[in-house]
């Protein structure tokens, strides 16, 4: 398994160089032929990489990536070592060791029928062109399983926060702001207003988070334009609803600016109730098979991955 994970490691994937992407697919895809005899499709999307493989009709799907967030090159500052029991290199945790743990886990087992992997080639950048090829792959399946690292302990992430994501821009009026400020209307002053007021939506377990911020021209001119752009986590699907209401719902307080909402809910979250059937299950057969007993976690973030999830 070192040794497997080592090979992923050396081809490096960073997710928006599609080239490098394309490359690990091929390492990816000749891996699992050998662990599962059988190659995979390759599906291309936008020039995205992805591999599917499916055996009999599947019920299960088995998730993963093998992009990563490491620039071309990273290997030489942060090279591939194993020390005292720690692999390192780019892409070891996220999530190259998790490709190598499916690929070990299916080759165990008596048969494959009924399973489907997918491993995709931009989770790291949002899932643009995957994100449908996950929901239709997953649709008519009974479980989903992500292959990506546990938590601590090895615990299983049975919930995991969604996330949606705004620019909110605001439009305003440029004047000279030496001579007749009075004639433009401040679109950074505007933009003052509506931080306060988006930092306030969020409560509880909801984080709403203005983050980057632009606006203005030149450093006599009323800015004419201003945006912000916004973090939200979910804990539960009403939540996400509620702020992105709140969020459409913002009006300008500066006479003479105007809003306008971009982005929305980007994934929605899993709530433990959603996978509390599975994961029973789970602690079922895992005391039959003598490794119980498992653990949970809730995790605060959000992606793709990192999940036990029953999805039919």
């Amino acid at each position: 398994m070192i040794e497997d994970l080592e090979e992923l490691v050396l081809c490096e994937s960073f997710s928006s160089d599609l080239a490098a992407v394309a490359r690990s697919a091929e390492v990816v895809a000749a891996m699992g032929a050998r662990y599962l005899d059988a190659r995979p499709e390759f599906l291309v999307i936008d020039g995205v990489t992805h591999l599917r493989w499916t055996f009999g009709t599947p019920k299960v799907l088995l998730l993963g990536h093998h992009d990563t967030v490491w620039p071309i090159g990273t290997l030489a500052t942060h090279p591939w070592s194993v020390v005292d029991g720690v692999a390192r290199g780019p892409g070891v945790f996220d999530m190259k060791a998790g490709l190598v743990q499916t690929f070990h886990a299916l080759a165990g087992l008596d048969s494959l029928d009924g399973v489907a992997l997918l491993i995709t080639g931009d989770e790291e950048v949002g899932s643009v062109t995957s994100a449908r090829l996950i929901e239709e792959t997953a649709r008519e399946m009974t479980a989903a399983f992500v292959m990506e690292a546990s938590a601590d302990g090895g615990a299983l992430k049975t919930s995991r926060k969604g996330t949606s994501l705004y620019t909110v821009q605001v439009h305003g009026k440029a004047a000279h702001a030496g001579l007749e400020p009075e004639k433009g209307a401040n679109a950074g002053i505007e933009l003052a207003h509506q931080i306060l007021a988006i930092a306030a939506i969020g409560a509880g377990a909801t984080t709403v988070t203005p983050t980057v911020l632009s606006g203005g021209s030149t450093l006599n001119t009323v800015p004419a334009s201003a945006s912000v752009g916004v973090d939200v986590r979910v804990a539960e699907v009403a939540e996400q609803t509620r702020v992105d209401a709140a969020i459409r719902a913002l009006e300008p307080v500066v006479p003479g600016t105007r809003l306008e909402i971009l982005g929305g809910p980007n994934r929605p979250p899993l709530e433990g109730a959603m996978s509390a059937s599975l994961y029973a299950l789970a602690q079922e057969l895992a005391k039959g098979l003598g490794i119980g007993p498992l653990t949970s976690a809730s995790v605060g973030g959000a992606s793709d991955g990192n999940f036990t999830a029953g999805v039919g």
